[in-house]
C-alpha cells in the first residue's frame, strides 16, 4: 500500500509538471559559439567511446536491445517534463540515472545525446548549436556521478533502494551544478565575475530542481525495482554495468 501510494504522488507530481517549450537546459543560440564549441570537443570522446559500447551491447541479444529502448524511453519522457527556471534555461528531470545504473555512463552519454538531438529537433526544445553544452551535463556528468555513487554505496552493503535513489537524485543535480557552471563562464557578473554568477545561476535552478530531483529519485527506484523483478523470475536476462 505504501509503494502504491508513493508511486501514484511520484507520478501525480510529474504529470503536472508544467510543460513548457523552452530549451532543453540551454536554448538554440543562447551560448557564444565559443563556448559552444568548447563543449561539443569536451562531449566528443565520450560518444566516441559510448557508440563503441553501446554497438557491443546490441550484439548481446534481444533483451539488451529492449532494455536499451527503455531506459532511452525513460530518459525522453523524463527530460521532456520541465519548468522554466533562469532566462534561457529551464528545469526538469534527467532520467539518466536509471541507464547509468543498468549500463553505465558511458552508454548514456549515446542515449542522452541522441534524445536530446530528438527533442531540440521535434520539439524546439534546446538546439544543435547547443547540444555539446546539454550533452556535456546531461548525458556526460549526470550519468557519471550516478553511476559512481551507485556503485560506491553498493559496496558498502547500503539498502539497495536508497542507493539508487540517492544516484538517480545526485546525478540530476550534478547536471544542473555543471549548466550553472557553463551559463557563468558564458555570462560572468559584471562586477562579481564567475563566482557570483555561478551561485546566482545555481540559486534560482535549486527552487524548482531539488524537489524535481527527489521526485526523479523515487520514480527511478520504482522502475529499478521492476526491472529486478522480472530479472528475478527470468523474464528478461540483463548483466548490471561493471
Amino acid at each position: 500500500m505504501k509503494k502504491k501510494f508513493l508511486m501514484w504522488i511520484a507520478l501525480i507530481v510529474l504529470v503536472a509538471t508544467p510543460q513548457v517549450a523552452q530549451a532543453m537546459h540551454i536554448m538554440e543560440g543562447f551560448l557564444p559559439l565559443k563556448w559552444a564549441i568548447v563543449w561539443s570537443v569536451l562531449t566528443l570522446p565520450f560518444l566516441v567511446i559510448g557508440l563503441k559500447k553501446v554497438g557491443k551491447g546490441l550484439r548481446e541479444g534481444q533483451d539488451h536491445k529492449m532494455m536499451l529502448g527503455l531506459v532511452g524511453g525513460f530518459v525522453f519522457v523524463l527530460s521532456a517534463l520541465k519548468i522554466p527556471s533562469v532566462t534561457g534555461s529551464c528545469s526538469h528531470p534527467t532520467g539518466v540515472g536509471l541507464g547509468a545504473i543498468l549500463f553505465g555512463p558511458m552508454t548514456m552519454t549515446v542515449i542522452g545525446t541522441i534524445v536530446l538531438l530528438f527533442q531540440a529537433l521535434l520539439l524546439a526544445h534546446g538546439g544543435i548549436t547547443t547540444l555539446g553544452a546539454n550533452a556535456f551535463s546531461m548525458a556526460v556528468v549526470g550519468p557519471f556521478v550516478s553511476f559512481g555513487i551507485y556503485k560506491l554505496l553498493s559496496k558498502g552493503g547500503k539498502n539497495k533502494g536508497f542507493t539508487v535513489f540517492l544516484a538517480a537524485s545526485l546525478g540530476d543535480l550534478a547536471t544542473y551544478i555543471v549548466t550553472s557552471i557553463q551559463l557563468s563562464l558564458a555570462f560572468p557578473d559584471t562586477t562579481g565575475g564567475i563566482i557570483v554568477s555561478f551561485t546566482k545561476f545555481l540559486s534560482v535552478f535549486a527552487v524548482t530542481q531539488l524537489p524535481l530531483a527527489i521526485v526523479e529519485g523515487i520514480v527511478t527506484v520504482m522502475v529499478f525495482n521492476l526491472i529486478q523483478e522480472y530479472r528475478k523470475e527470468g523474464v528478461i536476462k540483463l548483466e548490471e554495468s561493471i
